[in-house]
């Protein structure tokens, strides 16, 4: 009997997807065929995976796919705002305004999202995570301006040192050391922040809208309406096991009700169609046109070194957060699906330089609004990578759809119900008892002493020596684990924050 059983699961280990695949109409519930999907996938790494043989769009997909292309929009708005206030601050020659800023934002996602979504994570390497936008960076990025930096320097610098740790494993090894009460305390406090500044800045536009469009009336109540209406929607979805459907019926809801309630005044088109320059020359090549700016020379390296350095080492606790909602969601035997932390970071460096080079101002790390809907409607990163390309370039090309997705209703409620609200949750579920529940709440209270990313390294080098949490786990890790590279991380973090001017109190050194 137990040879036949072994029989059986060699043959399954050896068939291939297309052969393993069974029609939705098999199984019992949707739930089991997208999880029988989820076992059955065996992606190609760099090689070429195709649909059909390898993976299969379902319409699932769609969501993750809307999903990331409204963050990804409001998020390159944001990133490009930056750049173009704080070079314009900073150089007298340099006058970067709001039309600078839209085309900035056409190039980041025209080129990148054929490359590296659709070509690279949809079609070569299904297990690298697409390479999004590096959200912690976005508030440093008027500092990194007039400290000097250069967006090219930037890129190179991050490019380099991702490519290097990525060679090393060292994104993986970092995640692997990384316990489940550091990781919950981690995902607990970004999701409480990140929660509480869109809840701020819908009440904050509601409110101003009286000011703005000379009202005789207040229509700061069209905050709250949204808010409550979008709690109720949030809590029957995540009932009934539709969490999944969020972003688009939320951000669908906050569109009606704004309207409903007088607010739609405020949403302007006026974004057109049309298609950027994508001549590299044209954004590098001088001082007269593009970002003004010229190419970079020795001192943009200087002053964009610090700053690269912070960002890759951000990258771990960022890509540990999008992996553990794969592991949260995903069934057991789906291990092969679950985004590797190395390609992701392989493909990110790749995708900081080469998008940068074209013409873009992003700084890079892993897509968290596709990953994270992902995991949630329990669909791998291939068909959905290739529908989000596809989407931004869609809506780059048309330019008014842009203008919707950065209207703050649809901008905060997707961020909220598509992004920190699953990290609050993920983050509550993997503090289980007491031991974790130490470490996180360390986690938690020294990410509000300086930051999420110092705590995150701190904490970790506590834990593994079992000062705090688990006191039993320093037993299972070597000298190395315990020591050596917990101090490397949290020793480089401090420097770079200390050299930046990140740490509370302290002059930037540099």
């Amino acid at each position: 009997m137990s040879e036949t059983v072994n029989n059986s699961e060699a043959q399954t280990q050896e068939a291939s997807y297309s052969e393993l695949h069974r029609p939705a109409s098999e199984f019992d519930t949707r739930d089991a065929y997208l999880e029988n999907e989820l076992k059955i996938m065996k992606p190609r790494r760099w090689g070429l995976n195709l649909p059909g043989r390898d993976f299969r769009f379902e319409w699932e997909d769609l969501v993750p796919a809307i999903a990331g292309t409204i963050g990804i929009t409001v998020m390159y708005s944001a990133v490009m705002a930056a750049w173009a206030t704080g070079l314009s601050e900073k150089w007298d020659h340099v006058n970067l305004g709001a039309e600078f800023a839209i085309q900035i934002v056409r190039v980041e996602m025209l080129i990148p999202a054929l490359l590296f979504c659709i070509i690279s994570s949809g079609f070569i390497n299904p297990r690298a995570n697409l390479g999004g936008n590096h959200g912690p960076m976005i508030p440093l990025i008027g500092t990194i301006a007039l400290a000097g930096a250069h967006p090219l320097a930037l890129a190179i610098l991050i490019g380099i040192f991702g490519l290097i740790l990525s060679y090393f494993k060292g994104g993986s090894k970092l995640v692997n050391l990384t316990s489940s009460g550091v990781a919950g305390g981690l995902l607990v406090f970004l999701g409480f922040m990140g929660a509480k500044s869109q809840i701020g800045s819908l009440f904050d536009w509601a409110g101003g809208l009286q000011a703005k469009h000379s009202l005789d009336y207040s229509l700061g109540y069209v905050a709250f309406a949204i808010l409550l209406i979008n709690v109720i929607i949030y809590a029957a979805l995540a009932k009934y096991g539709k969490r999944w459907l969020a972003i688009p019926l939320c951000s669908i809801a906050a569109v009606a009700l704004a309207f409903g309630l007088g607010a739609g005044l405020d949403l302007q088109f006026t974004t057109a169609p049309g298609i950027p320059n994508l001549n590299p020359v044209y954004w590098w090549g001088s001082t007269e046109h593009g970002w003004q700016l010229g190419l970079p020379n020795a001192a943009h390296f200087i002053a964009s070194l610090p700053f690269a350095i912070l960002a890759v080492a951000m990258w771990s606790p960022d890509f540990l957060g999008h992996r553990i909602f794969q592991e949260l969601n995903y069934p057991k035997g789906a291990e092969k699906v679950l985004m590797d932390v190395d390609d992701t970071m392989t493909t990110c460096s790749v995708r900081q330089i080469v998008g940068t080079a074209v013409g873009g101002g992003n700084i890079t790390s892993s897509w968290g609004t596709y990953m994270i809907p992902a995991a949630i409607a329990k669909r791998p990163i291939p068909a959905g990578a290739i529908l989000l390309g596809s989407l931004c370039i869609i809506v780059a090309i048309i330019g008014y759809p842009m203008d919707i997705t950065v209207w703050r209703p649809v901008m905060s409620i997707a961020l909220l119900v598509g992004v920190f609200l699953p990290l609050l949750e993920a983050g509550l579920q993997m503090v289980k008892d007491t031991t974790s529940s130490q470490a996180a709440g360390i986690c938690i209270f020294a990410a509000f002493v300086a930051n999420p990313v110092l705590a995150w390294a701190l904490t970790m080098l506590l834990d593994n020596n079992g000062l705090i949490g688990d006191k039993e786990r320093p037993k299972t890790l070597s000298f190395a684990d315990r020591i050596v590279i917990p101090s490397l991380a949290f020793v480089i973090c401090l420097a770079a924050m200390l050299a930046v001017g990140m740490i509370e109190g302290i002059p930037a050194l540099l």
